[in-house]
């Protein structure tokens, strides 16, 4: 005798699976929606303070990147107190974030603000000048002149848009290695700065006040240590599993401090290759690096002087000495296949 059962079952089975991918696909569609119509709204527009740059015969043209070769995005922190609207700030913060599909190794930059360089079309003076002189195309170039590196991106984000970051993330934990205090009349309180020492929860403003606190021995040197070792934590926060579920809510709302040259697409290839470098990790390194620059009085102002080619030849072997970390163990595994087959080949 035929019972109807397994029909009853079927359809339980169905409508189960109808109530479980339906509001899976409207989150979806509602996920992908949200980070492209926010992914567009970075990219620089007529209320940008960098729009005034135009395009001209010695705009400086990114080089196209195709996917597999190294990848350099210059990463810009401005800060815009007491700036009125639409003046352009300094670059407070210069880095430049490598990553090499190939190697799977990665690489962040800090660059010292004071390094002195020639800025094309311009003279020579403080590397962050450029982004006030020609806005982030010309510290594209000037980047890309300096390090050797074809800077094929740019992120800009000012204060507000890193302490509203940090908060959207939820904070990160990190670890103060030492109290740290300063005031100043011309900033204003909230610009304060009054950290312990201590392993603590960094809110967006805490974690402002760590970046941007030089009022120690090494100054800026300790300061761009403190922002990459920062940074590295906050990256790590923003590819948890929560964070990741929570990226349309956070790109909207850091949306109106950060603008870049990425389109969507290219944000998703490279989102997807800074995920794949997680687990090595990034290695960071100092602009120029402490054998390497001496203070040097040019026109009366101090700069941070340096050989540029020696400086672009530390940054070459670096990159070597990365993509030959693994060779030793896959030539060992290789010998040690070897040895076996050939004892293998003894015992037979």
């Amino acid at each position: 005798m035929v019972t109807k059962k397994p029909k009853t079952k079927n359809k339980k089975l169905l409508w189960t699976s109808i109530i479980i991918f339906i509001p899976l696909v409207i989150f979806l569609t509602y996920y992908i929606s949200s980070i492209v119509s926010t992914a567009n709204n970075l990219q620089a527009g007529e209320d940008s303070p960098f729009s005034k740059f135009q395009e001209g015969d010695a705009f400086y043209e990114p080089p196209e990147w195709e996917g597999n070769e190294r990848v350099n995005i210059l990463l810009l922190g401005g800060d815009t107190r007491g700036l009125s609207e639409n003046e352009v700030p300094r670059s407070d913060t210069m880095m430049v974030l490598s990553l090499d599909p190939e190697s799977k190794q990665a690489f962040l930059f800090s660059i010292l603000r004071d390094t002195y360089v020639d800025i094309p079309d311009h003279w020579g003076t403080k590397i962050n000048a450029a982004l006030v002189f020609g806005g982030p195309n010309l510290a594209m170039e000037t980047v890309s002149n300096f390090t050797g590196l074809p800077i094929q991106y740019y992120v800009y984000v000012d204060f507000e848009g890193f302490t509203e970051l940090v908060d959207a993330i939820g904070g990160v934990e990190f670890y103060v290695e030492k109290d740290m205090y300063y005031t100043s009349r011309a900033d204003g309180p909230e610009f304060d700065i009054n950290l312990k020492e201590g392993l603590q929860h960094l809110d967006g403003k805490k974690a402002l006040q760590y970046v941007r606190f030089r009022y120690d021995a090494q100054g800026d040197f300790s300061r761009t240590e403190r922002q990459r070792n920062l940074l590295k934590a906050v990256s790590d926060e923003m590819l948890t599993f929560t964070n990741l579920i929570n990226l349309p809510k956070t790109l909207e709302e850091v949306e109106p401090y950060i603008e870049t040259n990425l389109t969507f697409s290219e944000m998703v290839k490279l989102g997807s290759l800074v995920y794949q470098h997680k687990d090595n990790g990034f290695q960071t390194e100092q602009l120029p690096p402490s054998n390497n620059v001496r203070d040097e009085r040019i026109d009366g102002i101090w700069y941070l002087d340096t050989d540029e080619t020696e400086m672009q030849q530390y940054i070459q072997d670096l990159f070597e000495q990365a993509a030959l970390e693994d060779v030793p163990q896959e030539n060992e595994d290789t010998n040690l296949e070897s040895d076996e087959a050939e004892a293998g080949s003894e015992g037979s």
